[in-house]
């Protein structure tokens, strides 16, 4: 397999980010496309009432998948200051621990799922209409998390390894096989939601196994190592995965807001316009996904630079890469905000069929989002900085306050004031709200940070 040497410490960093940003971006969007893809082919396949069971099941896991990126981040933030210091061997044993901790974490979230599925499909808001779709695509879907948590954490893994077109390849294959089977199973086969759960199924073993074997067999530096398990190194490795997960804290929290914005948005649709309002919610959280890993593909590429470079003290680095990651934030943000406040109608069609009732409820709602993304963006760009430079404390406030504190209130408080338009402008004001805090809170520091050389 092909691996790219990159030199972090030397060189255009804006070259390097280039060279991260890309295929980062690509294969993140394909991870996404993973789930657009199902969505796509159960609206047409199945209707707006699989949309709806699918949202549902989706809060569980993005939690799971929270915990990935918690870990692949913090590992990855860890690894690379390591390395940049000379410790190879320390650096493996993160990796491993890493990969450990979430194998286990999976098992314990997916076997009760199994073993209790109507009871989970409950819990998670479903209606008694909607209960055996739910069910149907939990089955069929759940086996497979496993294998999506090791692509969650590898491919932090792989782009510090220094293969980030192989990281991108990891996604795009999943992508691809999600498709081919999505419509094989759905169309040809007949297999509903149940088809389209097992086809994702599928696409996550192949990239969580492509991920895998890259990083048994051909990766360059970070090749995971046999671990020990005396008491004393157990006490240790709980240690480390404890720190790993305090650095990439931000991270879980910024995949949670996803899962809070599901879960909540669920239930207050179902409250107020019943399951085609569900439905029509679940076509944009299609997309929102789509936002989160624009903004994450951006903070996860400069993250090495950020990280090594300051494991290095190159305080000028540091901020040349963090003002290019904001301001690629901006321009991403503003073009997809575009998409939102111009074409509703193109954007929900790829999905249902424009005469229904789902399919009104969400054309009238995205211009209503479209303000938010770019905050959004901005946003997790600011916090993977704090996080990259293991300022914990600041990139959890910040995460907490856009994912929780302002994200739930507004939820509850704004149709209310606002009626059904007011559901839609829960995420928007959450977002700006926390980007306003940001803003203070770098000009509170500002006289700090330019001591410190840091934005």
């Amino acid at each position: 397999m092909d691996r790219d040497a990159i030199d972090l410490s030397a060189g255009s960093v804006f070259a390097l980010f280039r060279k991260y940003f890309v295929p980062t971006l690509f294969g993140m969007l394909s991870v996404s496309a993973v789930t657009a893809i199902d969505g796509i082919f159960i609206g047409r396949g199945v209707g707006s009432d699989g949309i709806a069971a699918v949202n549902i099941c989706i809060p569980l896991l993005m939690f799971l998948l929270g915990v990935g990126l918690m870990t692949g981040a913090g590992c990855s933030v860890v690894a690379s200051i390591h390395l940049s210091r000379g410790k190879l061997k320390v650096a493996r044993l993160n990796v491993t621990q890493a990969l450990v901790f979430v194998t286990l974490v999976s098992l314990g979230i997916s076997l009760p799922v199994l073993f209790f599925p109507d009871e989970a499909a409950r819990l998670l808001g479903s209606s008694e209409r909607l209960l055996p779709l739910v069910r149907d695509y939990m089955l069929w879907y759940v086996p497979s998390w496993v294998f999506q948590i090791w692509i969650s954490v590898g491919l932090f893994v792989i782009r510090l390894d220094g293969a980030p077109r192989l990281a991108m390849w990891c996604s795009m294959v999943t992508a691809i096989v999600n498709a081919v089977f999505d419509w094989l199973f759905i169309f040809p086969f007949g297999w509903g939601i149940m088809g389209a759960g097992f086809a994702t199924s599928l696409s996550q073993v192949a990239g969580g196994v492509l991920a895998m074997v890259y990083l048994l067999f051909f990766s360059k530096t970070l090749r995971p190592v046999m671990p020990k398990w005396s008491v004393k190194s157990l006490r240790l490795s709980l240690r480390n995965i404890g720190y790993q997960c305090r650095v990439g804290s931000s991270a879980f929290l910024g995949e949670s807001t996803m899962a809070v914005l599901m879960f909540v948005g669920n239930r207050v649709f179902m409250h107020y316009l019943g399951d085609d309002g569900v439905g029509a919610f679940g076509i944009a959280c299609y997309y929102t996904p789509f936002v989160f890993m624009i903004g994450n593909a951006i903070a996860q590429s400069a993250q090495p630079i950020i990280s090594y470079n300051f494991g290095l003290s190159c305080r000028s680095r540091v901020v040349e890469a963090e003002k290019l990651a904001l301001y690629t934030a901006v321009l991403c943000g503003t073009l997809v905000m575009l998409a939102f406040a111009v074409e509703p109608e193109g954007l929900v069609g790829l999905f249902v069929q424009l005469d229904t009732p789902a399919a009104r409820i969400a054309v009238a709602g995205f211009p209503y989002i479209a303000p938010g993304v770019v905050f959004f963006i901005v946003n997790l760009t600011a916090v993977g900085y704090f996080q990259s430079v293991e300022r914990v404390k600041p990139a959890m406030t910040f995460a907490l306050l856009r994912g929780f504190i302002f994200l739930v209130p507004s939820f509850l408080l704004l149709p209310r004031l606002l009626g059904t338009q007011g559901i839609w402008l829960a995420l928007p004001l959450s977002e700006v709200t926390t980007a306003l805090l940001i803003f203070i809170y770098y000009l509170c520091n500002r006289r700090q940070n330019k001591r410190l050389g840091q934005v």
